[in-house]
């Protein structure tokens, strides 16, 4: 491939998070990449590891890009659905994150609007198949910014667990925190860190959701962290982790701190659906079994009746993942090896390799 047009993001999220290592890969790969990026502008800050090369090499491509752009070129976009129908260039091939399982017209109809379109997980694909998409699913690839740090974070007879991601109804992080604190508040064996914050939410409202979970009552082993600026922050909190909570989230595209955590050699206790019957299994993860589904709405991020987003996330029961954190407990001191293979399973070069390929396919 000589050339190709890439719209994505960099940024301090999920999708900037994915679209910088997309970019690092295309790099490496010496594709003639023109980055066109979504809002203008990209904040590096979070990547504090940026090779200066790699740096210069984005600016470049961005800062070239009207100029060599041309309407024959294929293109590959990194975004929502929503927002997807923009279109530079004739062949469009669009890279998504899907969770839930009730595709609506709109969606259908901007799947259907792509040259090519994949999602990050075998779930989202087949959701989509079975509404006449034509759908792959590429997986994502462990980060190698993270790694360990062999530091001691705090003293070795306390279990730490840890609660990441933004604070959302579908990633269940109230009822994942209230039931931690019943079983384990003011226990001082045992300390629960958590990054929960939501940028969407004013501070006020994330001072008053953080708030409620605590009930009026005062705990001694819970930390709610502020946001994390970097990705050397990040790793520090994931090497300081013996236990992650955030595979219990009841829909998710791939749930990337979860997989680096278990890529680490922590423990995850995860819900077996989703993106994560991608990567998590028996051998690498506490799987926890789904009880039933609920609806997505939250009156935020999840309106009922909207163009997007509509349908389920899945459920579990308190009891059985109150069990699976005993047996995460009794793991503690033991590395997850098996989680640490993930990292050689699942490269943003091998996922790279077969965006181009597709892409190739297409044009």
């Amino acid at each position: 491939m000589n050339s190709l047009i890439v719209e994505a993001p960099i940024n301090s999220l999920s999708f900037g998070n994915v679209s910088y290592n997309i970019l690092r890969e295309l790099w490496r790969k010496n594709i003639n990449v023109i980055w066109i990026p979504i809002g203008d502008n990209a904040i590096l800050d979070s990547f504090d590891k940026l090779d200066p090369e790699f740096a210069k090499w984005l600016q470049s491509s961005a800062n070239n890009a009207l100029k060599i752009i041309k309407p024959d070129m294929p293109s590959f976009k990194l975004w929502h659905l929503n927002g997807s129908q923009s279109r530079i260039g004739a062949c469009q091939n669009l890279y998504t994150f899907y969770e839930l399982d009730q595709p609506t017209e709109q969606e259908i109809n901007l799947a259907k609007f792509q040259n090519k379109i994949w999602f990050s997980s075998n779930y989202a694909a087949e959701t989509f198949k079975k509404q006449g998409v034509n759908a792959d699913a590429i997986p994502l690839g462990f980060d190698e910014d993270f790694f360990k740090t062999e530091k001691t974070y705090l003293k070795p007879e306390i279990v730490h667990f840890g609660l990441m991601g933004k604070f959302e109804k579908r990633k269940h992080t109230e009822k994942i925190i209230k039931l931690w604190l019943k079983k384990y508040g003011n226990n001082n064996n045992y300390q629960l860190s958590v990054c929960v914050t939501n940028p969407f939410f004013k501070k006020e409202e994330m001072e008053n959701i953080l708030s409620n979970c605590l009930e009026g009552k005062r705990y001694t082993n819970i930390n709610f962290l502020p946001h994390l600026k970097t990705n050397s922050e990040v790793n520090d909190l994931l090497n300081a982790i013996d236990i992650d909570l955030t595979g219990l989230s009841g829909a998710e595209g791939w749930n990337i701190p979860s997989f680096n955590a278990t890529c680490l050699g922590k423990w995850s206790i995860v819900l077996n659906e989703t993106s994560h019957k991608d990567w998590a299994d028996n051998t690498n993860s506490i799987l926890v079994e789904s009880n039933g589904i609920e609806s997505c709405y939250d009156g935020k991020f999840f309106q009922e009746g909207s163009p997007f987003n509509q349908g389920n996330i899945f459920t579990w029961d308190s009891d059985v993942v109150s069990q699976a954190m005993d047996l995460a407990v009794s793991k503690k001191g033991q590395l997850n090896t098996n989680g640490e293979l993930l990292k050689d399973k699942f490269s943003y070069s091998r996922s790279v390799d077969r965006l181009l390929k597709g892409i190739e396919g297409v044009s």
